[in-house]
């Protein structure tokens, strides 16, 4: 498997993933120009019968923000979904911790300059960052309170001489430290070493319509059974970016509410986007209960589609019932006013079309 390795001259942008009732803490997508390309190899483990392409990008790059609304509040260091941030004309490149200008800081008050990178000696986090300072003891509540909050990427907190926890998340990515503030500014470099993934789903070349496809990404191998089988983020869909902390992690792609599904691995590196493409072994076929050939579904039919071995793979209820199966044969029983018809059917990939159950 070749990845392509493309880096970045101008500014990227994160925006907030779709999220569902089950899932609250993913990185939307970014958008960037990409300048140039080198070669380097990659490891993506996929399940069999499927296909899958990748390109990694380089996240590095400088980004122009513009201020968003921030939401004062209680709580605990953690994962944060990062809302949409317009993106702005290419910046100047970030100026370092170490010759970043302080503001003026009031007496009784002490400046904290922070700022984030992909990783020891590794370059700088330009954009999509949520920052935020927290008290370093509990309330009677048992809650950190929130000093402080901000989405730039080197922000200057002036605060009062005390204990503090300093938090960073980018995407389901974080880090934070215990900082102690006495009357010298203080300036902390964080390490995330943080990466994204993009999925699409195809079957052939065709790309398979957002909607009709979803990602659920799990931590870790497909095969280490010692891992956790929750997902750490579900519902993903085409074009959204998760961004990950570094390491491997299982995807699971549902094409349509059938039994196209796809398990792949792959490994996220710290400061590369990569774009997952799967690609499907399916058809879209639609089912109908006729008295003649070419005639009209009859209405109200009770469908019950089976592998060869008599697996159900789904029921459904209506006269022209569409569904995704995965590639294969299969046997289809329509129940319709008391009566009972059936038949065997052969699914080939990319070939959609209907499938007659002849009442005579």
């Amino acid at each position: 498997m070749i990845e392509i390795e493309k880096s970045l001259d101008a500014g990227w942008d994160v925006k907030a993933l779709r999220s569902g009732a089950r899932f609250a803490g993913v990185a939307g997508t970014m958008l960037a120009a990409l300048s140039f390309a080198v070669l380097s190899f990659g490891a993506l483990m996929l399940s069999a019968s499927s296909v899958a392409q990748a390109q990694t990008h380089s996240l590095i790059g400088p980004q122009t923000t513009a201020s968003v609304p921030l939401v004062p509040g209680t709580g605990s260091p953690g994962t944060t979904i990062v809302a949409p941030i317009p993106l702005g004309p290419p910046a100047a490149p970030m100026v370092p911790p170490t010759a970043q200008t302080l503001p003026t800081v009031p007496a009784g008050r002490v400046a904290l300059a922070v700022t984030a990178r992909y990783g020891r000696d590794a370059a700088p986090i330009s954009g999509g960052l949520i920052w935020r300072v927290y008290a370093a003891k509990p309330d009677a509540t048992g809650l950190f309170p929130l000093v402080k909050e901000d989405r730039s990427a080197t922000p200057t907190f002036v605060l009062p001489p005390g204990s503090y926890v300093v938090h960073a998340s980018l995407g389901l990515a974080s880090a934070a430290k215990s900082v102690q503030l006495r009357s010298d500014a203080v300036r902390e470099v964080l390490d995330i070493p943080a990466g994204g993934v993009r999925l699409e789903g195809r079957v052939g070349d065709v790309r398979i319509p957002p909607g009709q496809i979803q990602f659920d990404i799990f931590k870790g191998s497909q095969f280490d059974t010692s891992q956790q089988r929750r997902p750490i983020a579900q519902n993903v869909m085409t074009g959204d970016v998760v961004l990950l902390p570094e390491g491997t992690y299982n995807i699971v792609s549902n094409y349509g509410e059938g039994n196209s599904v796809v398990r792949s691995d792959v490994h996220v590196d710290a400061a590369k986007l990569t774009d997952i493409v799967v690609t499907h072994r399916a058809a879209v076929i639609t089912l109908k209960l006729v008295n003649n050939s070419g005639g009209e579904a009859l209405a109200n039919t009770q469908w019950t589609v089976l592998t060869p071995g008599g697996d159900i793979i789904k029921e459904s209820i209506g006269a022209f019932p569409r569904l995704v199966l995965a590639e294969g044969d299969y046997h289809i029983i329509a129940r319709n006013e008391g009566r009972t018809f059936q038949r065997d059917f052969k699914v080939i990939t990319g070939v959609d079309g209907e499938v007659e159950v002849l009442t005579r």
